[in-house]
C-alpha cells in the first residue's frame, strides 16, 4: 500500500485549514463594521462589544468538547458540520434585524469554527508524515493571521462597495461551498482511498488524554487532576491578557480610536489593525523558536509581557504624531504581545504527560478568555466615559468618545499585564522539559 500522495494530503488538510481561515475572518471582521453595526442595531459601545464576545463565549465552549468530538466522529464530519453551522450563523447575522439575533449569529459562528484546529491537526496526523505535520502546525498560524489580514482594509473595500450584509451573505455562501468540499473530498484516514495511513507510525501519545477521558466523568477527573498544579491555573489567568490586548484592539475598538483620534480612514486603520494581527504572527515565531532554543520558558514570556505593557502605556497615553512612528508602535506591540504563544508549550510540561492535551486545550480557554472579556468590558467603560457626542455622516447613529475615555478604557490591558507579570513571578520554570 503506497503513501498518499502530499498534493492530496495537502489539498485536505487545505479544507480545515479554509475553516479556520473563516474562523480568523469571522473573529476580526467587527472592528471593520463598528459604524455599520452601531447604526443597524442601535448599540451602545458595551453592546458592541457583546456583540463581537458572543462569538469568543461559544469558541471557549467548544474547546473541550471538540477533541472528543473529533475522536469520535473524524475531522471529515466535524469539518463539514462546524463549516455548515459557520454558513448557518453568517446568514443569521447578514439578515438580523435584532441585537439577540445578530448576537445569535455570532454565538453560533464562533462554537461552529471552534472546531477547525483540532480538525486540521488530526488530518495531518494521519495524512502527513512527520516532518510535514510540523510544517503543517506552523502554517495553521499564517492561515489564521491571513484569514484575519482579510478582514481588515480587504473586508472594508468590500463593505463600502456593496454593504455588510451583502459581504456576509456572501461569507456565508464560501463557507457552505467548503463545506460541501469537505464532505466530498475530505477522509478521515488515507485508508478509505486506498493508500497507507501515517497514523500507523504516530506512537500511542502518552501526551494525549488516554481512553478513560472519553467519558463525561473521565474529562471532569482529567480537568481536576489538571487544575491540581500550580502552573495550570497561573498560565489560565495570565495568558488572556497578551492575545486580550491585540483582540480587543486589533478586532474591535483599533478601528474607531485610529479613524476618531488620528483621522485615518476606516481603510487604512483597519490596514493598521491588520499590521498589529501580521506582527504578532511574527512574534509567536520569534518566541517560540527563542525559548526552544535557550531552553527556558519564563524569561522570554516576562520580557514579552513587559514590553507589550511600556509601548501600549505610550499608545494610549501619548499622541502621535508620526503615522510611521504610530505604525511602528503598533506593530511593536503586536510582536512583543506575541510571547502568549509560550502559554501552550509551558502548560504542557507542567504536568505529567498524559494530561499535557488536557492541559493545552485549559491553557487555549484561558487565551481566547482574554477577547471575550476584554471587548465588552472596554465598551462598558468608554459608555461610562461617554459625553453625549454622537456621530455624523458615515457615522451617524455611533457614539464618539474622547481620546481620554479610551486611555481609561485600555488602562485595564495595562491592569491585566500588570497581573501576569506578577503570576509569572511565580510559575515553575519547566526548562522546555516534560514533567515526569
Amino acid at each position: 500500500m503506497t503513501s498518499p500522495p502530499l498534493s492530496l494530503a495537502w489539498l485536505i488538510w487545505g479544507l480545515g485549514a479554509a475553516l479556520y481561515f473563516i474562523g480568523f475572518y469571522q473573529r476580526v471582521a467587527p472592528a471593520v463594521i463598528t459604524s455599520e453595526l452601531s447604526q443597524a442595531f442601535s448599540l451602545s459601545a458595551a453592546g458592541l462589544g457583546n456583540l463581537s464576545a458572543f462569538y469568543f463565549y461559544a469558541y471557549v465552549a467548544m474547546q473541550i468538547p471538540t477533541g472528543l468530538l473529533a475522536d469520535r466522529y473524524g475531522p471529515r464530519i466535524l469539518l463539514t458540520c462546524g463549516a455548515v453551522g459557520t454558513a448557518v450563523g453568517t446568514a443569521v447575522f447578514a439578515m438580523a434585524d435584532s441585537t439577540t439575533m445578530a448576537n445569535m449569529g455570532r454565538l453560533l459562528i464562533g462554537g461552529s469554527v471552534g472546531v477547525a484546529f483540532v480538525s486540521m491537526l488530526k488530518l495531518a496526523a494521519h495524512w502527513m508524515p512527520a516532518r510535514q505535520f510540523a510544517l503543517a502546525s506552523a502554517a495553521a498560524l499564517a492561515v489564521g493571521v491571513f484569514g484575519a489580514v482579510s478582514a481588515g482594509a480587504p473586508l472594508r473595500m468590500l463593505v463600502d462597495a456593496f454593504g455588510w450584509r451583502g459581504v456576509m451573505w456572501v461569507s456565508a455562501a464560501i463557507t457552505l461551498g467548503v463545506a460541501l468540499a469537505a464532505w466530498w473530498i475530505v477522509r478521515d484516514d488515507p485508508t478509505a482511498r486506498g493508500y497507507r495511513s501515517y497514523a500507523a507510525h504516530i506512537s500511542t501519545q502518552p501526551d494525549t488524554a488516554p481512553n478513560h477521558l472519553d467519558t463525561r466523568g473521565g474529562v471532569i477527573t482529567g480537568l481536576r487532576e489538571v487544575w491540581s498544579y500550580r502552573n495550570t491555573v497561573l498560565l489560565f489567568f495570565l495568558s488572556g491578557s497578551m492575545t486580550g490586548m491585540v483582540l480587543t484592539f486589533a478586532g474591535l475598538w483599533g478601528v474607531p480610536f485610529l479613524t476618531t483620534h488620528y483621522s485615518l480612514s476606516q481603510t487604512s486603520a483597519a490596514a493598521l489593525c491588520s499590521v498589529m494581527m501580521i506582527a504578532w504572527a511574527v512574534g509567536t515565531l520569534v518566541f517560540s523558536t527563542l525559548s526552544d532554543r535557550i531552553g527556558r520558558r519564563r524569561p522570554l514570556y516576562l520580557a514579552g509581557v513587559a514590553g507589550a505593557m511600556a509601548l501600549w502605556a505610550v499608545l494610549i497615553y501619548t499622541r502621535i504624531e508620526s503615522t510611521t512612528l504610530l505604525s511602528a508602535l503598533i506593530a511593536a506591540i503586536g510582536f512583543c504581545a506575541g510571547c502568549f504563544i509560550i502559554s501552550f508549550a509551558f502548560a504542557k510540561e507542567s504536568v505529567p504527560a498524559h494530561l499535557s492535551g488536557t492541559a493545552s486545550g485549559v491553557a487555549n480557554m484561558g487565551v481566547i478568555s482574554g477577547p471575550m472579556i476584554l471587548q465588552p468590558l472596554v465598551g462598558a467603560l468608554l459608555d461610562r466615559s461617554w459625553q453625549g457626542t454622537m456621530g455624523s455622516g458615515g457615522f451617524a447613529g455611533k457614539r464618539v468618545f474622547d481620546f481620554a475615555a479610551y486611555s481609561d478604557a485600555f488602562s485595564v490591558m495595562l491592569l491585566w499585564g500588570a497581573l501576569s507579570l506578577l503570576l509569572l513571578a511565580f510559575t515553575r520554570e519547566t526548562f522546555c522539559k516534560q514533567r515526569p
